[in-house]
């Protein structure tokens, strides 16, 4: 949505910027007195310098969402098949034994980060300094 308003946004940059120069131009050789109003090659150039801020967050925000997806599909590539359809056996399906040991691993980073937050939060805390020193 946000390409056709750059698209035009960079016409009228360009248009004002020969406009601007046409006009300075004029002054330089003496045929135009400084009198005539111009329009303003700043505010133009915020215009589409802001278009294109929004579509770098887009682009970003874009970047963000596909890797999540991408990391989402890599730690939980395929499901486990139910016991209730046996003949419908996916063939990309993970067993019950490699589904457990992913699960097992998840719980095991969530404890390792959980215990590492704890440690960190005890230190700034002052609960980490030794008792020994006064």
């Amino acid at each position: 949505m946000l390409i056709p308003q750059l698209k035009e946004s960079l016409q009228n940059l360009m248009k004002i910027a020969s406009l601007n120069l046409a006009h300075n131009t004029a002054i330089d050789n003496g045929i135009k007195s400084s009198d005539a109003s111009v329009q303003r090659f700043d505010k133009s150039l915020e215009e589409f310098y802001a278009l294109c801020d929004q579509l770098e967050l887009c682009l970003r925000l874009a970047y963000e969402c596909l890797s999540q997806s991408i990391d989402s599909a890599k730690h939980s590539p395929n499901l486990v098949p139910t016991a209730t359809k046996p003949d419908t056996v996916q063939t990309e399906s993970m067993s019950y034994a490699q589904y457990l040991g992913m699960i097992k691993s998840q719980i095991s980073c969530a404890k390792d980060i959980h215990n590492a937050l704890l440690e960190c939060s005890k230190k700034i805390a002052g609960k980490g300094q030794p008792q020994g020193i006064m």
